[in-house]
């Protein structure tokens, strides 16, 4: 186990070094001489793969703690935890035991969104490296806030989810993008539609299932009767909890959509879209929703569906840089080129210029997490990273929420429209609260 946490790393680089740039070697594994134990809160679903692959790293990564609200999950987890490891991790149902373990080195944080920003920065208070899932954070307060604690514990790594980061022919499509060859780029697409054949049935308020502690699920949200239709998977259709396929997608391509354009943040944006598949009540974000992001040299349009399953250039997820010369598609497959067909010596050269994807990505995320715990150095999605897209993504939901074109103003680091700053923040419930910077 690293003994002393905020001793054992000095930061070598400015930390926000990392955001512009790509890492040098995006496959570059661990040295496995210090023992790293982590925790997983909230073991469902995303957050157990990532557990999955930190135990398949080396043998130096001991899983000593899960945590979840679901009695039935946490049981099944510790069971495959035992399975794979050798070992049965202690289990818990309240984060805060598991921030009390002074054997614990990092936690991974699998919850819904609403609780993602609470126990980040409980866990560096608390002296823990932190692995959380995207989207980062829940609003854009919680966003400038969870980076504010980070500067705080610099010896401290975290490491947003944000896996493309660490995927090697990304990085590739925007240095062909930044080079020029696709001439000027005025348009970026980015889209993901989920392909869900049915829509989701309205279903009854009722009594919460015995095995979960249905108060410590809903944290911070606020208090509401419980229905299956918010619970496990489908927290992400619910204001209280989640942004729809705006954030959950949205992180991951808006991402590289900006990073491939050098852009920062947008100067408005505008909504589209509405719940058109499904019956009131049913879920609460848009089923279909367009946002798009006026750039001073570009637009940047986003696109998503839950029930529609293919999206523009024939493909289900993707970003397209659309320039005068021609067009470069990526998608997590591999990327390809598409020329203009108006002109004969624009096609040959772009003609047939493709690239599959390595295999690289989420086990290549957790490997430079590791590294950084143990040698210092870049973390490849850190929270800088993480903030920008996730407020990025924050922006196409309150144009919708708000129904009308907002204005963001950088110097100030808020909306022109009064409506659009009322949903900057969350209103917590009486319980919780956001640790103070």
């Amino acid at each position: 186990m690293i003994s002393n946490r905020r001793n054992f790393i000095k930061n070598t680089a400015v930390a926000t070094a990392a955001v512009g740039v790509a890492p040098a070697i995006l496959n570059a594994c661990a040295s496995p001489a210090e023992k790293v134990t982590v925790a997983l809160i909230g073991c469902r679903s995303m957050g157990f793969s990532d557990l999955k692959s930190f135990l398949k790293q080396d043998n130096n990564v001991e899983c000593v703690a899960l945590c979840d609200v679901d009695s039935n999950v946490l049981e099944e987890k510790a069971a495959e935890v035992e399975k794979i490891a050798g070992v049965r991790p202690q289990t818990f149902g309240d984060f805060r035991k598991v921030l009390e373990n002074p054997d614990i080195d990092a936690v991974i944080i699998g919850t819904p969104d609403h609780w993602h920003a609470i126990i980040m920065m409980m866990a560096l208070e608390a002296g823990k490296h932190v692995y959380v899932e995207k989207p980062m954070g829940h609003s854009i307060e919680e966003c400038n806030a969870m980076v504010a604690m980070a500067a705080k514990y610099p010896d401290l790594k975290v490491q947003v989810g944000m896996w493309q980061r660490s995927s090697k022919h990304w990085y590739e499509a925007s240095d062909i993008v930044k080079s020029g060859q696709l001439g000027n780029v005025h348009l970026v697409k980015a889209w993901i539609y989920k392909g869900y054949d049915d829509p989701y049935p309205v279903r009854e308020d009722g009594p919460a299932p015995e095995f979960l502690d249905y108060e410590m699920w809903l944290g911070p949200a606020p208090k509401r009767a419980f229905n299956p239709n918010r619970y496990h998977y489908n927290f992400r259709w619910w204001w209280d909890y989640a942004g729809g396929a705006m954030t959950d997608w949205g992180v991951h391509l808006l991402d590289f959509a900006m990073f491939a354009m050098d852009a920062d943040m947008p100067e408005s944006i505008s909504p589209g879209g509405g719940i058109y598949y499904h019956e009131k009540g049913a879920l609460e974000v848009p089923d279909i929703q367009q946002a798009c992001y006026n750039y001073p040299k570009h637009s940047m349009v986003w696109e998503c569906g839950l029930n529609p399953g293919i999206g523009p250039y024939n493909k289900k997820h993707g970003v397209a840089f659309v320039g005068n010369k021609g067009t470069l598609l990526v998608d997590r497959g591999g990327w390809e080129t598409i020329p203009d067909n108006n002109n004969t010596e624009k096609k040959l050269f772009f003609e047939g210029k493709k690239q599959k994807h390595y295999g690289d990505g989420l086990d290549q995320h957790v490997q430079n997490f590791l590294k950084c715990i143990r040698e210092g150095g870049d973390l490849n999605a850190p929270v800088e990273v993480g903030a920008k897209t996730a407020i990025v993504s924050e922006m196409g939901n309150i144009a919708y929420r708000v129904g009308q074109r907002i204005h963001w103003d950088d110097s100030t680091k808020s909306f022109k429209e009064a409506a659009a700053n009322k949903l900057m923040k969350l209103n917590y419930n009486e319980n919780w609260k956001l640790p103070k910077v």
